[in-house]
């Protein structure tokens, strides 16, 4: 699985977790039921974001149906989604998948520059683009914006001399074609041009924290990276995020949606944390380059915390975090003397008055919360 939106059951409230895992369950069996088992391995986090956007704006309740023992659950059942979304889901899946290995192989990264490998990836590239396309068409959806992202992708690395925005185009209109098109499968058209604005952005970010999470193993290996063809330092690379947060976040708050709780909370919150990660991971990584500036310098550890004592201890303390839901935390735990309030991320509430109670909040499962549609980060 891969994307840039990745939530935890830790950072997120229980019934938003839930319902997020309601629709990476339903893509993966949608993506089973339609194409073989081979083609769950397409199944990304950020492709369903497809599906969530699709229920978000449905004028209907969700669709939902009982899904089987599964060994990624623990063997347990689940209800997962099951509408057009994600079908549409799980054709833009399965073309951006095989778009990725295709540039995998024209890259030569790692395996891919062995020819067998190469060979065979490219066949199954080309199935899985088939496949997707046949789906699309079914949903009425055009696929050729993302059909054409890996060839014109293709096309601008071989050319010198273009900016980092120009590199970044054909998956900015990628995936604003797949999010565009969610408005007319939920009988919303008039959020058709928003949701591509707000696709630009994803594309756009989604992009460019593919490309700083890989340039130092791409200088390594010599092989092509859209911040150093466009001679792109990190602190500029950082700009241009942020203003695709921006446009994101902005683009999010003007649809017109039923259930708006699930979609911030991807859209807004989760990207803006993952960009947070990458960028402090390669300000790390590269804080002894010169000209290029390292990660904020860290707050004063708290004098209560005690050093993690790794081992068994540490294992046995993690599984008693889980199995309480965070309730617990051991002392090496910097949210250990944190309230509530602060552990559930309530703090951006205070546009809508006393709506986010926290226990609230993180019991309702999400469409029954107070909350929905004031912004509530929880």
């Amino acid at each position: 699985m891969f994307g840039i939106v990745r939530p935890c059951r830790h950072g997120m409230c229980g019934g938003l977790f839930k319902e997020w895992m309601a629709h990476l369950c339903g893509l993966c069996l949608a993506l089973r039921d339609e194409h073989g088992h081979a083609a769950r391995l397409v199944t990304n986090y950020d492709g369903l974001l497809v599906s969530v956007l699709t229920e978000a704006q449905a004028t209907t309740p969700a669709t939902r149906r009982r899904a089987g023992a599964c060994a990624l659950r623990g063997f347990k059942g689940a209800d997962v989604a099951e509408a057009e979304g994600v079908r549409l889901a799980a054709a833009v899946s399965l073309i951006l998948a095989a778009g990725k290995v295709a540039d995998h192989v024209a890259d030569g990264d790692g395996a891919y520059a062995r020819r067998p490998v190469a060979l065979v990836a490219g066949k199954v590239a080309a199935r899985w683009s088939a496949a997707g396309a046949r789906t699309a068409g079914d949903l009425g959806f055009v696929p050729e914006p993302l059909l054409r992202a890996a060839e014109a992708q293709a096309r601008l690395e071989s050319t010198p001399g273009l900016g980092l925005l120009e590199l970044t185009a054909p998956a900015e209109d990628a995936v604003a074609a797949a999010f565009g098109h969610t408005a007319l499968l939920a009988g919303k058209p008039h959020n058709r041009e928003t949701l591509m604005e707000a696709g630009r952005h994803f594309g756009r970010l989604a992009h460019l924290l593919d490309a700083v999470e890989d340039l130092d193993g791409d200088r390594a290996t010599g092989a092509y990276n859209p911040l150093t063809a466009s001679g792109t330092d990190l602190v500029t690379a950082r700009r241009h995020a942020d203003d695709a947060l921006l446009g994101l976040e902005l683009a999010v708050a003007d649809l017109d949606l039923e259930r708006r709780t699930l979609v911030r909370a991807l859209l807004v919150k989760e990207t803006r944390r993952s960009a947070d990660r990458v960028f402090a991971l390669a300000g790390r990584e590269r804080q002894e380059v010169p000209g290029l500036p390292g990660p904020p310098e860290a707050p004063p550890r708290d004098p209560r915390l005690k050093p993690d004592p790794g081992g068994l201890l540490s294992i046995a303390c993690a599984a008693t975090t889980c199995c309480t839901c965070g309730l617990y935390r051991p002392p090496w735990d910097e949210e250990r003397y944190k309230s509530c309030w602060d552990r559930c991320d309530c703090g951006s509430c205070t546009d809508c008055g006393n709506c986010c109670d926290c226990c609230d909040c993180c019991n309702c499962g999400g469409d029954g919360c107070g909350c929905d549609g004031c912004g509530c980060d929880c």
